[in-house]
This record gives C-alpha cells, structure tokens and sequence, in this order.
C-alpha cells in the first residue's frame, strides 16, 4: 500500500515505514505529523485517486530529526565587466518516518500514543528551584611584626 501526498509545494509518494526528507515542519523530534492532502492511496483492493484531494484521507508520519541541506552556491561573474557576485544557501530540512496511511478519516495509532506520555516529569522538575551559591568566605591574613 502506499500513497501520494503533497507538502511543501511538492509530490511524494510514500508507503508505511519510509523515512522521507521534506520542507521545514514545524516540531520537535518524535512528535506526530498528520498531511491531509492526499492525492492517491493504492493498496490490494485497488487505487484511490482524488479529484484534486482525497476526501477524508490522511498519512501519519513521526518527526525523526531537524536538519539542513547541503550548501549550495551561487556564482554570478559578468565577464569584462569587473562585477561578480557568490550567495550560499542551506534549506531547513525535516526528515519525516510514515507510520501509516489512514483512508476515510481513520484515527492514527501513533496520536494515541503521543497523547498517553506523561509530561508530570518535565513539569516537576521545573517546579524546584535551586539553591543559590554561597559566597566563599575569605580568609583573614595575619601580618607578623618582624
């Protein structure tokens, strides 16, 4: 089974498990990610495609990391004319692992999941507040008359 998903202005076909690179989502790394605009889901009964968007269709995928792409850089010389000029650019990336492809409005797995993690743990340690450090005290030199 796989399916065909736009984001970002661009097309990806995906199927479960694919760790797929896209635009920049915003998330941290393990939260859930949900693309509504799904174009096509084939699987063994046969293929969906939609007119533009399937209705009620959706991919759920699990942020893997944040990254950025490799350098690219612009050169611009106008030959006699003493002018040139260089621009480097690095798009921010995110890599993306589907973990399922959902028709008719299906509730992902992976949501419930995310939604049973305590957060108390986070929460508690930032309640505590530190004890401030004491000063060292100094010690008195004692001059001797010689």
């Amino acid at each position: 089974m796989f399916a065909v998903i736009k984001t970002g202005g661009k097309q990806y076909k995906v199927a479960a498990n694919d760790v797929i690179t896209i635009e920049k989502l915003p998330g941290d790394a393990g939260s859930v990610v949900l693309f509504d605009e799904v174009l096509m889901i084939t699987s063994e009964a046969g293929s969906e495609i939609g007119t533009p968007m399937i209705a009620g269709a959706r991919v759920a995928g699990e942020v893997v990391k944040q990254t950025r792409s490799a350098k690219s850089i612009s050169f611009v010389k106008r030959r006699r004319q003493n002018s040139k000029r260089k621009k480097g650019h690095r798009q921010d990336l995110t890599m993306v692992r589907i973990t399922e492809i959902l028709a008719k409005g299906a509730e992902p797995k992976v949501a419930a999941k995310a939604a049973a993690k305590p957060k108390a743990e986070t929460s508690e340690a930032a309640e505590k507040p530190k004890a401030p450090a004491k000063p060292k005290a100094k010690k008195a030199e004692v001059a001797s008359a010689e």
